[in-house]
């Protein structure tokens, strides 16, 4: 009886937790088929993390030596994921320059194959667009953004950001507009990825980090890296429309479906900063692990994944603004992606 009860207990128990995450709003009872991917850089792997039952289920190792990568996209069909390697350095120090971009195969958690750049080009950020299916990467040392058929898998063109570490980028709804965060020059690349061209290069700051857009399309955010503030960018007039002031400074951004907030990551208070976009300003701080870095905002709005340095993803419930799981994945996790 001892025995059968030691081998059921451990379901039974995750059975509960799995009710008890549905119950507390933190997902909802459909989400099982969905999986959340985490880069650890401290690994050079990526964690598969079930995120009904709030663990890690799986890793891939990335099998890169000396260089690992940072971020990570997924395939329409949540079966294939790819992971730009970086470097063995981080963004504007002397390293190993990557040049390649890794293809998982998700089902059988193995490397199915890679994409070569034909030169040391620092790839880093990997966005999908689901308007036109294209996959976009910035490609730093080219002070480009690659364009990638995911389905054939190779490189079918190129737009120019004018600048240099052009580290991280997000999208338009649309797909028709790119914004590039420069992280030296402290500038934001405007691009037309219809056209493949810039449009216009925005001044920031002295230094800028990590880029995100809000949910209407009209505002681009960006953290300066010289102050403890937030740069908010009015998309049409292509320039700087005010700015937030932080706890600290900022990092990782996401913002809301409903367009009420932006989520800014503060690594050096170990805080989440809520920003109320009506009023502009921070409307709450939520209390995180070790050094927040990147936020991922679950497809169904109700929470948010933030990767933390000290081997964390923290799950903030967007409904009641607390934490609920702290869930154990590698070595300094940073990119964040789902898998359906």
């Amino acid at each position: 009886m001892d025995y059968t009860f030691a081998i059921m207990r451990k379901p039974v128990l995750e059975f509960l937790a799995m009710l008890l995450g549905v119950y507390l709003g933190f997902f909802p009872a459909n989400m099982s088929a969905q999986t959340l991917l985490v880069v650890n850089q401290g690994d050079a792997n990526v964690s598969l993390v079930d995120p009904v039952l709030g663990r890690e289920i799986a890793k891939i190792a990335q099998k890169t030596v000396g260089v690992h990568g940072h971020e990570i996209a997924v395939s329409e069909d949540g079966r294939t994921a790819f992971v730009p390697i970086y470097g063995s350095s981080g963004v504007g120090s002397p390293g190993i320059d990557g040049r390649e971009m890794l293809i998982l195969d998700l089902p059988t958690r193995a490397i199915a194959g890679k994409i070569d750049f034909g030169h040391g080009v620092r790839p880093h950020f990997p966005v999908l667009d689901a308007a036109s299916g294209l996959l976009y990467v910035t490609t730093e040392l080219d002070k480009t953004v690659t364009v990638i058929d995911p389905k054939t898998r190779k490189i079918v063109g190129a737009a120019p950001t004018g600048q240099e570490e052009s580290h991280m980028l997000a999208l338009s709804h649309d797909g028709r507009r790119g914004y590039t965060a420069n992280v030296g020059p402290g500038t934001v690349s405007v691009l037309d990825l219809v056209g493949r061209k810039t449009v216009a290069v925005i001044p920031v700051s002295g230094k800028v980090q990590r880029i995100s857009v809000s949910a209407d399309d009209k505002l681009v955010f960006t953290a300066d890296q010289t102050k403890p503030q937030l740069a908010v960018i009015d998309a049409a007039a292509q320039r700087v429309k005010t700015w937030v002031p932080l706890p600290g400074l900022g990092y990782g951004t996401a913002a809301t479906a409903d367009g009420r907030w932006l989520l800014v990551a503060v690594p050096s208070t170990n805080q989440v900063a809520v920003v109320d976009l009506g009023s502009m300003q921070v409307a709450r701080r939520i209390e995180v692990e070790g050094s927040p870095q990147e936020i991922l905002i679950r497809p169904d709005g109700r929470a948010a994944y933030v990767s933390c340095a000290a081997g964390k993803v923290v799950v903030i419930n967007l409904g009641q603004w607390n934490v609920g799981q702290r869930i154990a994945v590698g070595n300094y996790p940073d990119g964040l992606a789902w898998a359906k």
